[in-house]
């Protein structure tokens, strides 16, 4: 067979395109110097660590990725605890609030106070915890973070007076900022691009999976020991788990494809980023229905308390179904978009589309203010959450559609921000609400139209076509 040294000589120098196939390359004889043929000997060997084709055009370390694959979704199941301890230790404040209220004589507005703070301190630290992170690395960024949470979960147990609740959650909010920017610089390095969004949405499921435990977990503590003891143990479970993300972790030898485009490389300056239309469509979508996420996530057992009387004790089975009724709804609405996309429909109007199909999803909710069956306020409850799942995952895909990669973290960093300050606000619009009026019924019909409004909202404040077109 004739030679062909252009072709050998592109793998060695990283550049193979798709027209040469593995095949192709090893089947043919090759006159090569001595240098060359340990290139290509090194290439090979990486070639068969994966799927051939699919790492045509990697240049990867061939020691390294034989061992990547299932390290890596161990990891990402590391993380997953994390994000699941995560909420587990912000939900200890709202499960027991109706027995620490009628202990310590809290006020409606009190605890509204105590929602406030954690919200300010995390829209605060959401950039700061940012800059901390690459400076001191995934790795120890992490420890950190985790480990301050622990502590100020700790804290809970002792505090006495409002005014310590307070300090404690503003202290909590500041430290579990750090959760997702530690998370995601982790994926970044340990994932290729393809795979980042799987691994995203894997440990993000942490998020859902962390309040559906979190009654069962919390309540069965609380009743079969002390608020004090409760608090220590949550905040050992953290601790545990730097133990372990100290062993494990690692930085990884970089596996990406060199002929990166154009639009992985390009950044934007913050000036563009704020004077692009689709920033502001993101703001404002999660501004007005962040808020009500919020609210059913500090406030459903006070609700279930207050008008259902469900005992503390019972609160695990309705909140589990809660949860667990917005799980289906993330992933149902992942699962519409990808048949949308694949019967034709571009990805953008399949969002959209989505999307209004979620924001719909909500208005039910206005029936758990009037039942008096506690069951069907559960499940409509339930709904209202699955749409909002479902349409934070559409929104969130927004951002990529309309931005170049690096600046997506900017403009979701915005947007976390702005959804952190709409917590702020309901949380002393509840508080003052239910101080005032004594009912909820203002906070569902706001719960019901939220979304609808905030579909028109992002609709308006799109541009018709992305900044780069995918």
């Amino acid at each position: 067979m004739p030679r062909n040294d252009s072709a050998i000589h592109g793998i060695v120098a990283g550049k193979t395109t798709a027209t040469v196939g593995f095949r192709e390359i090893m089947s043919r004889d090759y006159t090569l110097p001595l240098h060359d043929r340990q290139d290509v000997f090194r290439i090979s060997a990486s070639l068969f660590a994966f799927h051939p084709l699919r790492n045509i055009g990697r240049v990867c370390h061939p020691t390294t990725m034989s061992l990547r694959y299932p390290f890596k979704w161990l990891l990402c199941a590391v993380l997953f605890l994390a994000v699941t301890i995560l909420y587990l230790d912000r939900q200890v404040l709202s499960l027991l609030a109706p027995q620490l209220g009628s202990q310590l004589n809290w006020k409606e507005t009190d605890y509204g106070n105590m929602v406030t703070a954690y919200q300010l301190a995390y829209a605060m630290g959401v950039f700061g915890a940012g800059w901390v992170i690459d400076r001191l690395g995934t790795k120890w960024g992490f420890i950190v973070f985790v480990t301050l949470w622990s502590f100020m979960t700790i804290a809970h147990g002792w505090a006495t007076s409002v005014t310590a609740f307070i300090v404690v959650r503003f202290a909590l909010g500041l430290s579990q900022s750090g959760c997702f920017p530690c998370a995601i610089k982790a994926v970044a390095e340990w994932f290729p691009k393809e795979e980042r969004a799987l691994a995203t949405g894997f440990f993000n499921t942490g998020s859902m999976v962390g309040p559906l435990l979190a009654p069962l977990v919390i309540l069965t503590l609380y009743t079969h020991s002390s608020w004090k003891m409760t608090c220590l143990l949550l905040g050992l479970s953290g601790v545990i788990w730097c133990l372990i993300w100290l062993a494990l972790y690692r930085r990884s030898t970089p596996c990406e494809p060199e002929n990166a485009s154009v639009e992985d490389e390009h950044g934007m300056t913050l000036r563009e980023v704020l004077h692009n239309r689709a920033t502001w469509a993101f703001f404002f979508g999660k501004l007005m229905s962040d808020p009500i996420w919020w609210f059913f996530l500090f406030w459903l057992p006070k609700f279930l308390h207050d008008k259902h009387h469900v005992e503390i004790t019972r609160m695990g089975a309705p909140l589990v179904t809660v949860y667990a009724i917005t799980i289906f709804g993330s992933i149902g609405a992942g699962w519409l978009t990808k048949r949308l996309t694949a019967r034709g429909y571009p990805i953008r109007t399949a969002r959209k589309t989505v999307m209004l199909i979620c924001a719909v999803l909500p208005v039910p909710v206005l029936l758990a203010a009037w039942t008096q069956q506690v069951w069907l306020a559960v499940i409509v409850i339930g709904v209202a959450t699955a749409g909002h799942s479902g349409w934070m995952a559409n929104l969130f895909s927004l951002v990529a559609d309309y931005f170049p990669k690096r600046a997506v973290a900017s403009v979701t960093g915005i947007g976390t921000m702005a959804g952190a300050l709409g917590g702020i606000f309901i949380a002393q619009a509840a508080g003052w609400i239910l101080q005032t009026t004594g009912s909820y019924w203002p906070l569902f019909i706001l719960s019901a139209f939220a979304y609808l409004l905030a579909w028109v909202t992002v609709q308006a404040w799109l541009p018709k076509t992305g900044v780069y077109e995918k």
